[in-house]
């Protein structure tokens, strides 16, 4: 069975880059653009990992990855962050699994999603 990624990013375009490449993987893959709407799409697709679209390591940047592991039913699903803002490693401390700064490598992001998948 097709493991499946759900995918909250912002900017339409690397949002198609990140579909076209994670379906050429043999993902599964649930595309959103807005915070509203996470959670229903989490409880309505049952992702095996979630890439989220962090613009600052701020409290109010990170609230959304924070709710997904807070939550008792979400908390296992591994949150990978994508962010170009230069300090976003600090989001590990906070909630992510992972982070991977935008621009990314291809091949990165893959095996890092591959390496989540396999520790979750």
């Amino acid at each position: 069975m097709k493991k499946k990624i759900l995918v909250l990013e912002k900017n339409k375009d690397i949002l198609d880059l990140i579909e076209y490449i994670l379906t050429d993987h043999g993902y599964n893959v649930d595309l959103i653009s807005s915070d509203k709407e996470v959670f229903s799409h989490i409880k309505d697709f049952q992702p095996d990992a979630i890439l989220l679209d962090v613009i600052t390591p701020t409290p109010e940047g990170t609230a959304i990855c924070q709710s997904i592991k807070a939550a008792e039913d979400t908390s296992h699903i591994p949150v990978i962050v994508l962010s170009t803002h230069p300090k976003a490693e600090v989001v590990k401390d906070i909630c992510a699994d992972e982070v991977i700064h935008k621009p990314f490598d291809i091949d990165l992001l893959v095996s890092v999603i591959q390496q989540q998948l396999l520790i979750a």
